[in-house]
């Protein structure tokens, strides 16, 4: 059996082609477009489509693919009728009016009911439903579906519309872990009833694919960390935290005790795809990543990270909203960096953004780290160093968050799917690199000074 994933991250989506000893077969790219419409950033819906129908298709034509599955990023929901959307699909990165921000999230439940902070933007996708329903109660008065994103496309290629708990569950106000259930803001605002059949991640709900010669199975999509973690929680690797990298940085350790996931610094609970809770913390490191290093894409040189260490250059968060230490401008420190150092110390802010992580999610189990972020595996190499008293491993590829969701559609239909087990990381061995976090630390925390950092802010 092969299966095609189609994963939908926010700033790159990919298809991808499994065969079952977890080996990718084949592999294509595109960017989503968001446009403006109506007052809002919305998703250029039909030309994903097209891009996704014409590469699955090709999947079925090539490869013989007999199934489709979904991974789709967090914070985005579908409106839909019995055919099609009934509002375009949100961009989450957008902030209601102070005014429809006033009304609704008084509205939001407590922390201690749903474990999803109250974050800006779209981050918790419940408050932007409040908002939409606010600007367009036609668009909702004519919807007999609520569906999240992986969800949306599981739908539009051929299968029934079906809740799915890791994406509901994902810091969006509309779930309760400990009751397993609805939050009492579905029941307020009236939307269970448009809350369809809850079904598993990975199972069949569609047998045929518009444009396809022959049956394709359409499996239930999933929220892509979910994914990741499942991935290596199915090879059973022991108590894990897994850092799933993208433009989120996604830091999931299920041994850490719900009670000390702190609101105000982007902890939460996560639901993986039984409806267990996951504390989580995050930062948007693909994204500050990118601003930091001015775009950088290609491999960095362990010279430049030296260089780097070496001259005190570091990157203060934060760059993108929400993560640990919200409400701070990012700023570097230090002389002005070339274009390999400034690559550099964006993969040091990561690093360092992750290890600080791990200590607020009280990681001290075994970390895999997964990833695009973690291309040739620096990143992970400079975690181990950082942490030597822990346990390193990282991905046998780079996609994680695709290949556990390969893993949970072969297993629903009862099939053995051998993804490669994570490698051990070798700690890298940079002169100066503990002082340097020691350093960032101090400045993080305000005891130390710019000064330290060789020459101050910029």
């Amino acid at each position: 059996m092969k299966l095609a994933v189609l994963d939908f991250g926010k700033t790159n989506s990919k298809l991808f082609v499994f065969g079952q000893d977890g080996r990718i077969l084949d592999e294509r790219r595109t960017q989503p477009k968001w446009t403006r419409q109506n007052g809002f950033s919305v998703l250029d819906e039909a030309d994903l489509h097209d891009w996704a129908l014409s590469a699955v298709t090709d999947a079925v034509d090539n490869h013989g693919v007999e199934g489709v599955m979904v991974s789709g990023h967090g914070c985005t929901f579908a409106l839909v009728d019995d055919e099609a959307l009934t509002h375009p699909i949100l961009d989450y990165e957008q902030e209601p009016p102070a005014e429809i921000a006033a009304r609704i999230d008084p509205r939001i439940p407590d922390f201690a009911e749903t474990f999803s902070p109250r974050l800006p933007l779209g981050f918790n996708y419940g408050r932007h439903m409040l908002w939409l329903q606010e600007v367009d109660p036609d668009a909702f008065a004519a919807a007999t579906a609520i569906l999240g994103y992986p969800q949306y496309w599981s739908w539009r290629l051929g299968g029934r519309p079906v809740c799915e708990v890791s994406y509901l569950g994902c810091h969006s106000h509309l779930w309760a872990p400990r009751k397993r259930d609805f939050s009492s803001l579905v029941d307020t605002e009236g939307w269970r009833g448009r809350m369809p059949a809850f079904a598993r991640a990975g199972a069949v709900i569609g047998e045929r694919l518009g444009g396809a010669a022959r049956p394709v199975a359409i499996h239930n999509g999933v929220h892509d960390s979910n994914a990741a973690l499942h991935a290596y929680r199915r090879q059973e690797l022991g108590p894990l935290t897994v850092v799933s990298t993208g433009t989120w940085v996604v830091v999931l350790n299920p041994d850490c005790p719900l009670e000390v996931l702190d609101r105000d610094r982007d902890m939460l609970v996560n639901v993986d795809v039984d409806g267990g809770p996951v504390p989580t913390i995050r930062f948007m490191g693909g994204r500050e990543f990118a601003v930091i290093s001015d775009g950088w894409q290609r491999a960095i040189p362990n010279g430049s990270i030296q260089q780097a260490i070496d001259a005190g250059i570091m990157a203060l968060p934060s760059f993108a909203p929400g993560g640990p230490m919200p409400d701070r401008p990012g700023r570097l420190l230090g002389r002005m960096p070339d274009a390999g150092e400034r690559a550099a110390v964006a993969l040091l802010y990561v690093a360092l953004m992750v290890d600080l992580c791990l200590d607020l999610i009280h990681s001290q189990n075994t970390v895999i780290v997964d990833g695009g972020l973690n291309a040739g595996g620096l990143l992970a190499g400079l975690l181990a160093q950082l942490r030597p008293g822990q346990g390193f491993m990282q991905g046998a590829s780079l996609e994680g968050s695709a290949t556990g969701a390969a893993a949970l559609a072969f297993e629903s239909v009862g099939r053995e799917f051998a993804a490669e087990v994570p490698g051990m990381v070798t700690a890298a061995r940079f002169t100066g690199l503990a002082g340097y976090r020691d350093d960032w630390r101090d400045l993080v925390a305000g005891r130390g000074t710019a000064g330290k950092a060789a020459g101050g802010a910029r």
